[in-house]
């Protein structure tokens, strides 16, 4: 028999890519491209999801995927669609995109205090049957659109996610699946199925839902006219994916109740698999539905950290990206070879930009640096770029410790993937801040290989995304904690927080402005 081949697409946060697997779970070839989502005249915090381009990106991606893998299009038997959670994509009548946001779009920050305002009691009400709060929910969204786009709200005949969208692309099919749609804040946990009596309690349609197909299920063929745009085969057959995190959890083999992991990407997100739909009474936590039917997810988030990465890469470390080219290498390998030359603590610098998760009232202090030494003597670039690191760690360790109380669990063992876990430094002071194992696994596009396993199942070669998870995932490496610097580290996240505290304090002074604010705080 010839070999199978699955593919994955992947709209995330900071790209497009296309990622092609063999039966084995093993990556053949990617396609990327980097894009940006772009704000709106006149609408503050807007993060529209360019539709038309972004399609046109993902094409691109497609066909160079297959190009690099050298095989026959043909021989691709599924394709699935993952991306960023949150970001939402409304219809018309003719299934024509008249509306598309990304997943940290804000603009909705009046009708979130209206709707606190006019139902001070539905946004508990709705976290406690969904998980989620207004932050980042398309509730506010759609209320914005009816306020100040009535004629656009009108012609809404149908809602999904952006990883559906992919779907709609390929297949010309309109649906949902849980584990994406459960991000919108008008999904039940418990039933997996949309929660149309939310948005008409807000005054919302709420005859905007498709049908919703769990993760691994077929919902149709790709089109002769995808077919023609993207490069896949006509016929081949189109499965739901799922929102990047869950998909990434499956990657990563976390289908299991108390298993946990950290996924770093442009947001790092930390997860712990808990059963059935329990949620916290302090609404500081989220809970997702994973891919995995009967299962959710109790998640930290931490705000823009391979973003802020790439932002210091780009306006800071030129010189680094200069060398990676003369020196072909990565100007992150480079910059992580710096910061590695730095003592455990980076000389005190304290970085100041994600907070930990408080999802009832989520903001976030202004971006800065504090402490920096004066000693000319010091690596200063090397030594930002390792606080950032640990920081990015501190904050992972306190939201998992805080999803840990509420869950009742506790694991010695942490997953670690993503872009992230790639280099050395990284997974090194992830241990030694957790004070746990760090493993990672052989596939760092774990995201992309959650979705080979959807995809695979669908197609007859696998049984489930949960046998093929624990049969297929493969680990290139492990981490133990050095129980000193694990100490030291202590200290480190508690000046941290006290000083994330005051910077927050700027902020509810008008001194300084927050690096973002959820909708209606």
């Amino acid at each position: 028999m010839a070999q199978r081949y699955t593919m994955t697409i992947d709209a995330g946060t900071g790209s497009g890519r296309a990622v092609i697997f063999d039966e084995k779970g093993r990556q053949i070839s990617i396609g990327q491209e980097e894009w940006s989502h772009a704000g709106e005249d006149g609408v503050p915090n807007a993060m529209n999801f360019d539709c038309e381009n972004n399609w046109k990106l993902l094409c691109r991606c497609i066909r160079s995927s297959i190009e690099k893998a050298a095989i026959d299009a043909k021989d691709i038997v599924a394709v699935t669609a993952t991306s960023m959670r949150e970001g939402i994509v409304l219809y018309d009548r003719n299934k024509r995109e008249i509306f598309a946001v990304a997943n940290v779009d804000a603009r909705a920050d009046k009708e979130v205090a209206q709707l606190k305002r006019e139902f001070p009691e539905l946004e508990r009400e709705i976290y406690e049957k969904s998980g989620q709060t207004f932050a980042l929910g398309a509730i506010p969204r759609l209320l914005w659109l009816k306020k100040n786009r009535p004629s656009i709200y009108e012609d809404v005949r149908y809602m999904n996610m952006i990883s559906d969208w992919v779907l709609k692309k390929l297949s010309d099919t309109i649906v949902s699946e849980p584990s994406n749609a459960g991000t919108s804040g008008i999904f039940d946990l418990k039933k997996r199925e949309w929660l149309p009596e939310a948005a008409a309690k807000a005054g919302l349609r709420d005859d905007i839902f498709p049908p919703v197909f769990e993760s691994g299920e077929i919902v149709g063929e790709v089109t002769p006219r995808a077919a023609r745009e993207c490069g896949l085969d006509e016929g081949t057959l189109v499965v739901t994916g799922g929102g990047d995190v869950q998909l990434g959890s499956a990657g990563l083999g976390i289908v299991e109740a108390g298993e946990a992991a950290i996924l770093g990407g442009t947001f790092w997100q930390q997860i712990v698999n808990i059963d059935g739909a329990k949620t916290d009474p302090d609404m500081d936590l989220r809970i997702n539905p994973h891919v995995v039917k009967g299962l959710s997810q109790a998640e930290g988030i931490t705000f823009f950290s391979g973003l802020v990465m790439r932002w210091f890469r780009d306006k800071f470390a030129t010189e680094y990206k200069e060398r990676a080219v003369t020196e072909r290498s990565d100007p992150y390998t480079l910059l992580e070879e710096a910061a590695s030359r730095t003592p455990v603590g980076s000389y005190g610098i304290l970085p100041i930009f994600s907070d930990t998760m408080h999802y009832g009232r989520w903001y976030h202090a202004a971006p800065s640096f504090l402490n920096l030494p004066l000693d000319e003597s010091i690596d200063l670039k090397g030594a930002m770029f390792r606080a950032l690191e640990e920081n990015a760690a501190i904050v992972s360790r306190l939201n998992l410790e805080a999803i840990f109380e509420f869950t009742g669990t506790d694991s010695d063992t942490i997953t670690f993937a993503g872009g992230a876990s790639k280099g050395d430094l990284w997974c090194r002071i992830l241990s030694d801040v957790t004070g746990r194992r760090i493993v990672v696994p052989s596939v760092n596009e774990a995201t992309a290989l959650g979705g080979a396993f959807a995809a695979g199942t669908a197609a007859g070669i696998y049984d489930s995304i949960a046998s093929a998870a624990k049969e297929l995932v493969e680990w290139s490496k492990s981490y133990d904690p050095d129980m000193e610097k694990h100490e030291i580290y202590k200290d480190v996240a508690m000046k941290w927080k006290e000083a994330y505290s005051m910077q927050k304090k700027l902020v509810d002074e008008g001194i300084t402005s927050a690096m973002w604010r959820a909708p209606g705080i």
